[in-house]
């Protein structure tokens, strides 16, 4: 030994960097961070500026609700950190029902909406702009009497055991989403928009030759017309009653990426399918080509063993988020979805499959395209008796717009049919129930369908009993779905066509299919392969 002493080298980079800390638990940790302890400050500072309270002594008896600071770290599509947010919510499990809170309800734009107007931006090459209203619900005024703690870690120091009688709808309470559209509505009402009777997130401008439609996602707002200068101008007007984020282009939408490619508008989903596959530590999983086997017989009463239904439950949460824009796994996700009660090891290996799928698809996603055919187009389909433990049959359908997915669905039918036409009719009588509805929406839109919607079906019995009143012993118990179809065939509203089996687009959302058949079905329904189409942007 020379008693040399080598200091150890420390290198500034890793090739497994740390990850993030997590988010603050408590006001305590916050404290402790620049980032958050702004954030926390901005808040408290726009929520005083909105008059959102007012400092009363407390009173024996009062029904006083709680409150917490919410952190979370708002991303870029690329998952970078674009801001450190603190929200101040009220803890609303205190609030009591007919004294603090009576009615609820808020409404949601639905996904078929956001789609049918973004193929109608697409095609009559529209602008497309994205709106975030600050701060929304403080804009919306309580009509009930609540009384909350003062925020910790903000108490008013001349005051501190005086609490908020609350004058604004503050994140958290139960009416808070309501106040907020309340709001909005009457906002958007004043600048002679029309509410939707069809989608009541929706709102519409038209007068003369201008034409301007308004979405709403709580406090997202997605607008498009046919005149950029009237977008500009409710913008402005938005912005003079509440305090808007004008997001420029449409690009992230819902958790969405909205991509203008040459073809069209590219949605992809592929950032959070990346974050889900590293929650569930799939992402170095086994890839494959479909997300259900072929040969996988699945029953509520099986002799495996049982698992963790809550992991099982957030998997399945995730799928159908998914599905917003991969109508390509309805149908895994609607057969996973019956054994969310007492999933086994058999169903946990199973909803492992999708995830392995999305891995080898993370790009993939729906193209709407620039067309001409403004048509409407239903292909409906059903699986009789595909349940093998209540051998009720599966409906499915897929509405298209020209080539693109506007609607789709897989669902179990409600009733036991006695027989494949039975079956196949049922789901007829709901694919005819959703096109009725986007055909509303269209007219409700000042547009007009070339000619009536189509509905394909590949069942000849189901055909006929649609198009001719035959009375049959094993039908008369659904005559209610018989007469609702026929009726509008006789009218005219809709025309029922038939189709080969061959044909039939959702054959995918009914039943899991071989590789080839479904990667052709795939293909034929509007998902695509992102790769392929931004490589020429």
């Amino acid at each position: 030994m020379n008693n040399i002493f080598r200091p150890k080298q420390l290198h500034t980079t890793t090739k497994h960097p740390l990850p993030e800390p997590p988010e603050p638990s408590c006001v305590s940790q916050a404290l402790k961070n620049p980032h958050w302890r702004k954030a926390m400050s901005e808040e408290v500072t726009t929520i005083l500026q909105h008059g959102t309270w007012e400092l009363v002594p407390p009173t024996p008896g009062q029904n006083l609700v709680g409150c917490k600071f919410v952190f979370w770290k708002k991303r870029n599509p690329d998952r970078t950190i674009s801001r450190y947010k603190a929200r101040l919510v009220a803890k609303g499990f205190h609030q009591r029902p007919g004294i603090n809170y009576s009615q609820t309800f808020s409404p949601v734009v639905k996904p078929a909406t956001i789609r049918l107007l973004l193929t109608i931006a697409v095609m009559h090459g529209w602008p497309l702009r994205q709106l975030d209203i600050n701060n929304a619900f403080l804009h919306g005024n309580l009509e009930e009497t609540v009384f909350m703690h003062q925020p910790p870690g903000f108490e008013d120091p001349s005051q501190p055991q005086h609490v908020c009688k609350l004058k604004k709808s503050i994140y958290g309470l139960k009416q808070a989403p309501r106040q907020w559209y309340k709001a909005l509505r009457d906002a958007l009402l004043s600048f002679s928009f029309i509410h939707s009777a069809t989608d009541n997130s929706l709102f519409i401008y038209k007068s003369h030759d201008i034409l301007c439609y308004c979405l709403v996602y709580v406090d997202d707002i997605i607008v498009t017309s046919n005149t950029l200068n009237f977008v500009n101008n409710i913008i402005n007007k938005l912005d003079s009653t509440f305090s808007v984020k004008d997001m420029g282009s449409l690009h992230y939408f819902l958790g969405i990426e909205v991509i203008l490619t040459p073809q069209g508008l590219f949605l992809s989903q592929h950032q959070y399918i990346r974050d889900f596959l590293s929650r569930t530590s799939m992402e170095n999983a086994k890839e494959t080509l479909t997300p259900m086997s072929t040969t996988a017989k699945l029953i509520v009463q099986d002799n495996f063993e049982c698992v963790d239904n809550i992991e099982y439950r957030k998997i399945i949460g995730a799928l159908q988020y998914l599905g917003l824009t991969r109508p390509d796994i309805a149908f895994a996700v609607n057969k996973l979805s019956q054994f969310m009660q007492k999933p086994t090891t058999n169903h946990w290996a199973a909803a492992k499959r999708p995830l392995r799928y999305l891995k080898q698809t993370m790009f993939h996603g729906i193209l709407l395209q620039k067309h001409d055919q403004f048509q409407l187009k239903t292909y409906s389909d059903a699986d009789w008796a595909s349940n093998m433990d209540t051998r009720v049959s599966t409906t499915a359908f897929i509405t298209f717009i020209g080539p693109n997915p506007i609607s789709w669905s897989a669902h179990k039918q409600r009733a036991v049919s006695r027989s494949s036409t039975e079956a196949e009719f049922r789901a007829l009588a709901t694919a005819t129930s959703e096109t009725i509805w986007l055909h509303s929406l269209i007219k409700e839109l000042c547009l007009t369908l070339k000619e009536a919607p189509q509905i394909f079906c590949d069942n000849i019995g189901a055909n006929h009993f649609s198009l001719n009143p035959i009375q049959h012993t094993r039908m008369k118990h659904i005559d209610i779905d018989l007469l609702f179809v026929r009726d509008l065939v006789k009218k005219g509203t809709i025309r029922v066509q038939h189709i080969h089996t061959i044909d039939q687009l959702a054959d995918l959302l009914t039943k899991s299919l071989s590789r080839q058949r479904f990667q052709l079905l795939r293909s034929k329904i509007g998902v695509a392969d992102g790769t392929s189409i931004l490589r020429g942007i």
